[in-house]
């Protein structure tokens, strides 16, 4: 019973309670395969229904690697997510499609099908630095800023520092999140690369390369600074795609990966709508007219530069 539950892509608890209310004690496999249908059909529906609640001011992308059974072997495929906060505030699930490779095919054919759906509004988009998707970003939503994911963006540059300076350097990062205000960001920020260009010249190259990149998010409200600047929003939608995916394991086609993940991201759409708001209206007004940051400048126009009193940390011997 449970595994059925799981198969079809519906949580246990909300299962059980369907098949106590209509009487059934077991299901045969005949029964399993009509709700199987019925559940394809819906998810089929979800997938497809048009984007009409924007604008769709805010949008975070990301992909999950899931195992399906191909032409006799076990291969790795992508589902690629979008979710997006709409006009009344709400999160939405915008779109799920899987792909043989998250290549740049597949982000540009996922971004159009979007946009084809409605998908318009967007200021921002806050993804990983994926040359496909940044690419798809850019071609399908002109005008649209893109942020890099600032935790992807740390384990980037953790690669590029040396192990016993890594400690120092990710201090200095956090500073630049901690500042006020925009100005006081791209400050500290210019103050972290004089520090790192001494030491470590490398780092500070990286890190310099990123800016306009990692700092997006300081040409909105300060307010939602924490929904934008990362994907980690999104971290407890992913965790609960595992914890549903873990117990199929290997799925034996992309129909069933599609029928059940597409049912939990259609579960948590539902929750989300009925949820209380997650931006403001008042928030996301001022976001729609906020300007873009002038990275010839390193501050967002219109914004007022100040001297942050912050120090830099010394590097540890």
């Amino acid at each position: 019973m449970v595994a059925t539950c799981y198969l079809l892509g519906v949580s246990t608890r909300r299962m059980e309670k369907l098949v106590e209310s209509l009487g059934i004690t077991r299901l045969s496999k005949s029964q399993v395969s009509v709700m199987a249908q019925d559940l394809d059909a819906q998810v089929a529906e979800f997938r497809s229904r048009p984007l009409d609640q924007g604008p769709y001011t805010f949008v975070a992308a990301d992909a999950l690697v899931l195992k399906v059974r191909e032409g006799g072997r076990v291969v790795n495929v992508h589902a690629l997510l979008a979710t997006g906060v709409n006009a009344d505030g709400h999160r939405e699930i915008l779109g799920l499609q899987v792909t043989s490779a998250e290549d740049g095919a597949g982000w540009l054919g996922f971004f159009r099908d979007l946009t084809a759906r409605g998908l318009s509004g967007v200021r921002l988009v806050t993804s990983d630095a994926h040359a496909g998707l940044v690419s798809a970003i850019g071609a399908t939503l002109p005008g649209a800023a893109w942020q890099r994911c600032r935790t992807h963006y740390a384990a980037n540059l953790m690669t590029a520092t040396p192990k016993s300076s890594w400690p120092w350097v990710r201090a200095l990062l956090h500073s630049v999140y901690d500042q006020p205000d925009a100005a006081s960001v791209h400050a500290q920020f210019d103050r972290v690369l004089d520090a790192l260009s001494e030491k470590l010249p490398k780092v500070s190259e990286h890190l310099d390369q990123a800016r306009a990149d990692v700092l997006a998010f300081t040409s909105f409200p300060k307010e939602l600074w924490r929904q934008i600047w990362s994907n980690n929003p999104s971290e407890r939608l992913n965790s609960e795609i595992r914890r549903r995916t873990d117990v199929v394991g290997i799925f034996p086609d992309r129909d069933s990966l599609i029928r059940l993940v597409g049912a939990v991201l259609a579960e948590q759409h539902d929750e989300w709508a009925e949820g209380r708001r997650y931006l403001g209206l008042e928030v996301l007004a001022r976001s729609r007219v906020t300007a873009l940051p002038d990275t010839t400048t390193g501050t967002g126009a219109g914004t007022e530069e100040v001297t942050s009193t912050d120090t830099i940390p010394a590097l540890s011997a």
